[in-house]
């Protein structure tokens, strides 16, 4: 018989996502609440935090996908964890809904303070064929597909003997010329190269690297010299740069591009792996509560990162990260709200924190306020661009620059060390290429193994040879032969 779970009565934080506002919420505050007498909750579909920055890494073979991730249950041991989705929140009562991750019977949760922590998703257009031959690269699930894919592409390429399909295979598409899109196709033109290298069936002049971006130019972050500069990079790499460009139609892997500036291009052929990367939007989760939404799809906080209405402060409720509009008094965006990365989100999450706990005693709050420090990319092995405080690099200081950032900001000791590890190896063994074949069938080999095979045709009996088949028609022939006269 199943057992019904129970939860704790105890006064309750809801942190809704485990991301890098959730989970820096639960670490910060967690023993604080418990010694309390109170109890923090999160609620995730996932059990652990991905750290994104580090994808196209992943996807390139520089870094082991699990260790991009942070597992809430090591590091959130005085945390109630519930893997599921909170899919409406009735504030005014403070209760929320929660759809378990196995597909059981949603339940309520009560509350006593929230924290809206459940950041964005992928944004996407209606393109016809885009949902069927596109993949994203928001998930640590999509980076690993991503990097088997392609190894596995090239693998089939070099037995390949019709030219259109062989091309097919040996064509990657990028949409999306942010920071994710030109550090993805930079890693992945990386590693194929270095694949090709060990492939002799195959040539480094049949692999094609197409990046289509909508805007007339890449990377806002960085300035336009820089954003220049990488585009020249990436041509010098045989990336095909189309800018004001956009997709039209992805129907059975058949790409349509329309805008293409130089009008001797092809605008439609066909690929097999097109990656989407064009931006990301507030969780529709939001528009499930009675908490005021932005135009922009995001909630309204004040400094504090406290949830704010018509008439106010909402009264226990907070929000940080890409799910929040939070003002940047330092000049951001031209809404005047901070840049949704994950810079401000770990920051953002540290100050709701304290502020959260200074609430319970009355005392006074801190707003959020940090200025932009920059930008770092990282292009592959040695490559990369950076502006920091006003400093513009390129090249290898920019990939020091890179990695030094982020292996600082990646959430937890333990997760640090083995990230680093990940670098050393890499840059002594090079990066990782062996692809995982059958993840999505795992099953395959011991199911092929284990079904009974179809027992063999029991062999035809031995013909007889002619001259005794034919002695019966003689004799036979000879006894009618009287009776014919």
């Amino acid at each position: 018989m199943a057992l019904t779970p129970t939860f704790s009565s105890r006064p309750r934080v809801l942190v809704v996502g485990g991301g890098y506002v959730g989970l820096y919420t639960a670490l910060k505050l967690q023993k604080k609440i418990a010694k309390s007498g109170g109890i923090l909750t999160l609620v995730d579909p996932l059990p652990y935090m991905t750290y994104q920055p580090f994808l196209p890494e992943v996807a390139g073979g520089n870094i082991e996908p699990r260790h991009a991730v942070v597992s809430h249950r090591k590091h959130l041991q005085e945390t109630e964890l519930l893997q599921g989705s909170v899919t409406s929140i009735d504030h005014a009562n403070r209760t929320a809904m929660v759809a378990p991750a196995d597909g059981g019977a949603p339940f309520e949760l009560p509350y006593h303070d929230v924290v809206l922590a459940a950041g964005a998703v992928t944004r996407t257009f209606p393109i016809k064929g885009l949902a069927q031959s596109g993949i994203g690269l928001k998930s640590i699930e999509e980076a690993v597909a991503l990097r088997d894919q392609v190894l596995s592409l090239i693998e089939e390429a070099g037995t390949e003997k019709d030219p259109a399909t062989r091309k097919r295979a040996l064509t990657f598409v990028v949409v999306g010329g942010g920071f994710a899109g030109i550090e993805t196709i930079a890693e992945l033109e990386d590693m194929a190269r270095a694949a090709v290298k060990l492939n002799p069936l195959v040539d480094q002049s049949e692999l094609r690297f197409v990046l289509v971006e909508a805007m007339g130019r890449i990377m806002p972050e960085v300035t336009q010299s820089q954003a220049l500069w990488v585009v020249e990079h990436l041509r010098s790499r045989g990336v095909e740069v189309l800018l004001n460009t956009s997709l039209d139609n992805a129907e059975e892997h058949n790409l349509k591009l329309i805008n293409l500036p130089d009008k001797s291009l092809a605008q439609q052929f066909d690929a097999d792996t097109l990656i989407w990367t064009a931006g990301v939007m507030a969780n529709p989760m939001v528009r499930s509560t009675d908490f005021p939404i932005e135009p922009r799809g995001r909630v309204s906080v004040n400094t504090n990162l406290q949830i704010t209405g018509e008439f106010g402060v909402i009264p226990n409720a907070w929000a940080a990260g890409d799910v929040a509009a939070v003002p940047d008094v330092t000049g951001g965006l031209p809404d005047g709200t901070c840049v949704p990365n994950a810079q401000h989100a770990l920051r953002q999450a540290k100050r709701l924190a304290k502020n959260l706990w200074a609430s319970r005693f009355n005392k006074t709050m801190t707003g959020y306020k940090h200025k932009n420090l920059g930008a770092v990319a990282g292009f592959g092995q040695w490559k990369g661009v950076a502006k920091i405080m006003g400093i513009q690099l390129k090249g290898a200081p920019a990939w020091l620059a890179h990695r030094g950032y982020h292996g600082l900001a990646m959430p937890t000791v333990e997760r640090k060390y083995r990230v680093i590890t990940d670098w050393f190896v890499a840059m002594v063994a090079g990066r990782d290429l062996s692809q995982l074949l059958n993840l999505d069938n795992p099953r395959k080999t011991f199911v092929e193994a284990a079904t009974p095979k179809p027992k063999p045709a029991a062999a035809a009996p031995a013909q007889a040879p002619a001259e005794e088949a034919k002695a019966p028609e003689s004799a036979d022939a000879k006894e009618k032969a009287p009776a014919a006269k």
